[in-house]
């Protein structure tokens, strides 16, 4: 099967070539969907101005050479110089059939397999995972589905906060209240608590700033015994992530979390490396690099440190050393660095002096996928009423209980026993918070709004997953499945048939599927997916509606119907997968 866009773009490429030569083969075809037919070819115009010609000249002459009569009817110049291409009912019909039971949905295998990495979630150990964390690790999880699916090897890379100076404040008041206490019992129940009351010691207590600043040095320095009271720490906050990811349905397990305190023993090697090469120099008692085209004030350049005044390590030298592991020992060709936008110019200046340095080869990519923040209803950071940013898992609570309250409003109860009434709740909940900031272009803020996030209408989670359970009712009332509807369809000579302009539309959508995948894949924009199954469910309704399903006739009719609703079913259910939204069985 075929995506027509991509076709048409390769039809397109053909024509100008044979038309002006293979020196205008660098030419984009410019497809693009449009309202006069099914797609549009705009190449015409920006070729005029480098052939000197009128537009439409042009375009007349590439509709001559455009070979298209097996899937367009006969193109038409419209405008200043637009080629104008409707496809054939049959043609998109045939692509269609093709895709029943094709578990990839016509997406063809990557070219070239890439090995990525997706660095996302990345909290910081002993702390509860807050609102800001959510885009992070549910973005990311998306972008590694969808990579894995395009057929790159992903290695996922959770960059957790597990080493600096938080520790040595850590383990000490650890130390000062002692591991069988109350206090210490909050490093399971309220971590938070537990941070925050050694923060206030550190900022208001001199002697034990000092004391969590030498165990601090103990800590990178080896000890055993504060090295042993670290990885209790870390087993305790990997226990709270175990919850938090199996709750949000996140790929991410133990193998995946690659530290802070990973690339430790490689921070001295990276750090003189730099130094000796003449890319780092000390100022004002700090090492520092200082990368081409990076100003401050006053046009000064702008150092990046990479060794701290008191000879500690930093966030620059861990991702300096990361990048390094991840392009010798991973041999990554690309790594997507899923973290908050407020990072943009950290990034930029560490993958600008590791490419000085030669760390990042020709052609490998080391790209910042931004991630803008979640506000409240005032425009701000989002925050509880105390002023603090929101617990995730508290989040997450309330919308599983916001979407019990919806099915107990029309009922739900009198359809669903209390597990199966739970269990939808959970993926409502789940996936309507997951939905709505996925939804979303990634580096853009978004409002933090109940009421949008839940409802059953509009692009939501909630909408998505109702229209698949709405496409298995009708598979229930046909006394079928889905796979049976598509396997007795591909049996038949016709497959799916185009009868009704709904019909078409639909069809021609789920055509995209694997184009769409493919796009995610290259830009790391999820929401872009979000969108197009949004269009695909709404079609879907549109069909529904003035399309009869199960009283269709003749017979092939009905089972062609069945075999389009068995295809938007497996397209809607394997764009939520890649994105991580659950999908109840039924609502």
């Amino acid at each position: 099967m075929a995506d027509p866009q991509q076709v048409l773009a390769q039809r397109v490429h053909d024509a100008i070539v044979a038309s002006f030569g293979p020196g205008y083969g660098d030419a984009d075809p410019l497809i693009r969907p449009s309202s006069f037919a099914d797609f549009q070819a705009n190449v015409a115009l920006p070729l005029a101005k480098r052939l000197d010609r009128p537009p439409r000249q042009v375009a007349a002459e590439l509709t001559a050479q455009l070979h298209v009569t097996d899937m367009c009817a006969e193109p038409e110049v419209s405008g200043p110089g637009f080629i104008n291409l409707r496809l054939r009912d049959d043609w998109i019909a045939a692509q269609a059939s093709q895709m029943l039971g094709d578990p990839r949905l016509g997406l063809a295998p990557a070219a070239i397999p890439q090995t990525v990495v997706v660095e996302y979630s990345s909290p910081n150990v002993a702390k509860e995972m807050h609102v800001g964390h959510l885009r992070t690790t549910i973005v990311g999880d998306a972008i590694a589905r969808v990579l894995e699916f395009a057929g790159h090897r992903v290695i996922r890379d959770n960059h957790v906060g597990d080493w600096g100076t938080p520790f040595g404040m850590l383990i000490e008041h650890l130390l000062d209240v002692g591991a069988d206490s109350a206090e210490a019992e909050l490093l399971t129940t309220d971590p938070n608590a537990f941070y925050q009351a050694a923060r206030r010691k550190f900022d208001t207590d001199p002697a034990f700033t000092e004391r969590a600043r030498s165990r601090l040095v103990r800590l990178q320095a080896g000890d055993q015994d504060t090295l042993a009271i670290w990885q209790r720490l870390v087993d305790i906050s990997r226990g709270y992530l175990h919850q938090v990811y199996a709750r949000l349905g996140v790929s991410l397990t133990d193998d995946d979390i690659r530290g802070e305190s990973f690339y430790n023993d490689m921070l001295a090697d990276t750090v003189g490396e730099l130094e000796e090469r003449g890319i780092a120099s000390e100022s004002e008692g700090a090492l520092c690099a200082f990368p081409a085209g990076f100003t401050g004030r006053e046009g000064r350049p702008l150092p990046l440190i990479i060794r701290k005044s008191d000879g500690g390590y930093n966030y620059a030298s861990t991702d300096l050393a990361a990048v390094r592991y991840r392009v010798d020992k991973l041999s990554a060709g690309r790594s997507i660095y899923v973290v908050g936008s407020e990072q943009a110019l950290h990034f930029q200046m560490v993958f600008a002096v590791a490419r000085e340095a030669g760390w990042i080869p020709p052609g490998a990519s080391f790209e910042h996928a931004q991630i803008g923040m979640v506000l409240g209803q005032d425009g701000n950071r989002l925050k509880t009423r105390e002023g603090e940013t929101p617990k995730l898992s508290g989040l997450l609570q309330e919308g599983v209980d916001r979407a019990r309250g919806i099915l107990d409003e029309v009922d739900a109860a009198s359809r669903f026993d209390e597990a199966e009434l739970a269990a939808v709740a959970e993926a409502v909940g789940i996936g309507a918070v997951k939905y709505a900031d996925l939804s979303t272009a990634r580096e853009s803020a978004y409002l933090f709004d109940w009421d949008r996030m839940i409802s059953f209408r509009g692009n939501t989670g909630p909408y998505l997953q109702y229209a698949t359970a709405r496409i298995r009712s009708i598979f229930r009332r046909a006394g079928t499945g889905a796979e049976a509807a598509s396997a007795e369809a591909a049996a038949r000579a016709s497959g799916v048939a185009i009868t009704a302009a709904p019909e078409r539309a639909l069809a021609l959508r789920l055509l995209g599927f694997g184009a769409m995948v493919t796009q995610l894949g290259e830009t790391a924009e999820p929401h872009r997916l979000c969108a197009y199954l949004f269009e695909v469910a709404s079609l879907f309704t549109t069909f529904y509606e003035e399309c009869p399903v199960l009283k269709a006739e003749p017979e092939s009719l009905r089972v062609s119907r069945l075999a389009l609703c068995a295809l938007a079913l497996d397209v809607l259910t394997k764009g939520l997968g890649l994105l991580g939204v659950p999908v109840p069985e039924r609502m």
